[in-house]
């Protein structure tokens, strides 16, 4: 993981992306308007669903193609409550926390029983039951998703309403996941995630419970992931099983390895540049994977770690030029 001068620098980026996109706001008022507001509002709810999937990814060497079940999970607790007259924002978070925490605690410890190719295959099982069992909610709106006419109240503000503050509360969102998850990879913890990661068994003959460790991650990241999904729900005003979909969880993997996988400001960079890019080439093109494709291999190929890990390269290189010159 990162460390030293380093991390120091990494720290740094991520602080300056959080403050640019603090600014959008005053940006949208000269050019875009709502629409870009919104716009970014959704890439930022996808970069912590990002952050999330890169705790397994990147940390824990475990690829889930599932992850997105955990976003639908959360939209749908979040437009089941309103729609049944819930409408309180704190009330309708705990339940989506704790929806999502039971939800990977069972299907995490079955999954976590394989390895491989097989715990993609059963990630990707479960969160095909999940995507299936949200469309046979004929009452809440099935295969067509459902409009939520009303939002919920954050201590009886709009805050959680698109034009009262979302933006903020997801900007803060963000920024909390960002620095937790941050926090966490340095922790104890972390360190011991990534070294079962890399040798399981030696680290099981130290004493450490490999799948108890792993487990804790698999729950940490679908919580967080269901936060993003009750963001969701307030940002599009409408959930649908699509949420949920196998597609999502390879957009959130190609997010993270976009970005950069186990490093600290990849996901939130991979996520602002692929939706920034999907936009752009959909606008130009109709077969706009066909262009991002070859884009991404470039990317893997030729930066290492990513863009966060290219970013930290050339920042790198720059200051030993700086250097030698003073």
């Amino acid at each position: 993981m990162e460390g030293g001068k380093g991390a120091g620098g990494s720290a740094a980026l991520g602080f300056g992306l959080l403050v640019a996109l603090a600014l959008v706001p005053l940006l949208s008022q000269v050019w875009g308007g709502t629409y870009l507001t919104s716009l970014v509002m959704q890439a930022m709810i996808l970069a912590i669903a990002a952050i999330a999937l890169d705790i397994l990814i990147g940390h824990a060497g475990l690829v889930s193609f599932g992850h997105a079940a955990f976003v639908g999970l959360g939209a749908y607790v979040t437009g089941i409550a309103i729609t049944e007259g819930l409408t309180d924002g704190m009330a309708i978070l705990a339940l989506v926390v704790l929806a999502s925490a039971a939800f990977a605690a069972v299907t995490g410890a079955i999954s976590l029983r394989t390895s491989g190719v097989y715990f993609i295959m059963i990630t990707l099982a479960f969160g095909q039951m999940l995507f299936f069992a949200f469309g046979a909610l004929a009452q809440y709106g099935g295969d067509d998703g459902m409009t939520l006419w009303e939002t919920s109240t954050l201590f009886g503000t709009d805050a959680l309403q698109a034009g009262g503050g979302l933006f903020w509360v997801v900007l803060a969102t963000l920024a909390l996941v960002w620095g937790f998850v941050g926090r966490l990879a340095v922790s104890r913890f972390g360190r011991v995630l990534r070294a079962a990661k890399e040798a399981p068994v030696r680290v099981a003959c130290m004493g450490f419970s490999v799948f108890r460790f792993r487990l804790v991650a698999y729950v940490v990241a679908g919580v967080i992931a269901g936060v993003a999904g009750f963001l969701l729900a307030h940002q599009a005003e409408f959930v649908s099983p699509a949420a949920a979909a196998w597609q999502r969880s390879g957009d959130l993997i190609i997010m993270v390895v976009l970005g950069g996988m186990g490093t600290r400001n990849g996901p939130l960079l991979g996520a602002l540049v692929f939706l920034g890019v999907e936009v752009t080439l959909s606008h130009l093109l109709e077969a706009w994977r066909l262009v991002f494709g070859p884009l991404l291999i470039l990317v893997v190929l030729f930066a290492r770690g990513g863009l966060a890990g290219g970013l930290d390269w050339a920042v790198d290189r720059w200051r030993t030029r700086v250097q030698a010159r003073a």
